[in-house]
């Protein structure tokens, strides 16, 4: 199984914001943390190993609402 197979999308259900997988989104791992998809941000740099993402606060909102938070 690839790792995309394993994770669960909970934001982008087609609400005409974006195509499938070039808009923000937050997804669930089957270990229960979070992948969040977004443009790069640059404010200041992420240790070695880490990204930074920046995501409109409707993704975190729907991503909330679908976990039922």
């Amino acid at each position: 199984m690839t790792e995309r197979a394993r994770l669960t999308r909970l934001t982008g259900s087609g609400n005409g914001e974006c195509g499938e997988d070039d808009c923000p989104n937050v997804y669930r791992t089957d270990k229960g943390s979070f992948i969040v998809q977004g443009d790069l941000f640059d404010g200041f740099t992420a240790p070695e190993g880490e990204g930074l993402v920046e995501i409109p606060e409707s993704v975190l909102r729907e991503a909330v609402r679908v976990l039922g938070w």
